[in-house]
């Protein structure tokens, strides 16, 4: 049986539900109303008042606390579970910030996905809707899931190129019902869909300038192969490291693992000790065929981080350029690396091996 709340507290719950019911009932919070309480649930969520959670906020604040509370079910602790999603609703901006993702400074990529503060448990209906509502207003229906992931270790290969539309039109227990959605990809869509209001959600847009989003590594390696293509010199050796294949290897060391980092970066040598694909398989303990299956996840993450690049890279990689300059060596290297024109056929032997290595 629930315990009967003492006159102190019967009071206090009175003020709480009254206040509450006014900041709810003003004239500007007309569409809040129509929303079911469910709408402000998140998992993480406990001693809820589940005979509320289907009814909407205006046939709930149409009772009085008394009739509530003699609602079977209902007792003290899950009328404070009621106030609380009450709470959420008389905000003006949903949660804008709820998981502590604040500004910080650009940080270098490291060898392994780091803990980002993100809660997929602490997420709504009401904050779903919001970034849904924010990927609309700003046009970014058709930015695949892969271009704004924090890194592409968080999602499966077969939903980087989704664009987000497939989700803005479905309510959270709609995105969390999914078949072969589980947990894991679902938390790594919401974490999206969450970076994307924060970064964007405070701006204004004007007529003359518009937003766009993309991986912070790709802007500055825009600009640069812009600035080399104009130039009337080949780029030097040096350049071409330190511009292009070091932020290259950096990025695929974020998006894939330091073991293909690695066989990235020794496919990216010119030098006498640069390693065979023989000497590489050998190192690894798995076949070349696998070798060769593990360096194409490069060009299958170049293509949705930087789809771009084959087009701003082919200027100092291209034929016109003298074959023998060394700058043009290694950006052929990376272009073959990261946008090679074909896919090598494997051998029946070598898919036999690709097979038993995976």
């Amino acid at each position: 049986m629930a315990r009967k709340a003492s006159t102190g507290e019967r009071y206090r719950l009175d003020g709480t539900y009254e206040r509450l019911r006014r900041s709810l009932l003003k004239a500007d919070r007309g569409p809040v109303l129509d929303k079911s309480l469910s709408y402000w649930v998140v998992p993480s969520d406990r001693r809820l008042p589940i005979a509320f959670l289907d009814r909407t906020l205006r046939d709930l604040l149409d009772e009085p606390l008394q009739s509530l509370m003699d609602t079977p079910g209902v007792g003290q602790k899950k009328i404070l579970g009621f106030f609380d999603l009450l709470k959420r609703a008389s905000q003006e901006d949903p949660e804008s910030r709820p998981f502590g993702l604040e500004p910080a400074p650009p940080k270098p990529l490291h060898d392994s996905v780091a803990p980002i503060a993100f809660d997929a448990a602490a997420v709504s209906e009401a904050h779903w809707s919001m970034w849904c509502d924010t990927v609309r207003r700003y046009g970014f229906e058709q930015r695949v899931l892969g271009r704004l992931a924090p890194s592409l270790q968080l999602l499966p290969t077969v939903i980087w190129k989704t664009p987000l539309s497939e989700y803005t039109g479905l309510s959270l227990a709609e995105l969390r019902g999914l078949k072969t959605y589980g947990e894991k990809r679902v938390n790594a869509i919401l974490e999206i869909f969450c970076t994307l209001h924060e970064a964007v959600s405070t701006s204004t847009l004007h007529e003359s300038l518009d937003i766009d989003l993309a991986p912070r590594f790709v802007a500055p390696l825009n600009r640069w192969l812009i600035e080399t293509a104009n130039s009337a010199t080949e780029p030097r050796a040096s350049a071409v490291d330190k511009q292009l294949l070091q932020p290259l290897l950096a990025q695929m060391r974020h998006d894939l693992g330091d073991a293909i980092g690695q066989l990235a970066s020794d496919r990216l040598r010119i030098d006498d000790q640069a390693p065979t694909v023989k000497q590489q398989a050998d190192a690894l303990s798995v076949t070349r065929a696998r070798v060769y299956q593990l360096l194409d996840e490069c060009a299958k993450a170049a293509d949705v981080r930087w789809p771009e690049g084959r087009y701003l890279l082919a200027p100092i990689a291209g034929p016109s350029l003298r074959a023998n300059g060394s700058g043009v060596a290694l950006a052929r290297l990376a272009m073959g690396l990261f946008f090679p024109q074909t896919r090598t056929r494997l051998s029946a032997e070598d898919a036999a091996g690709v097979a038993n290595q995976a």
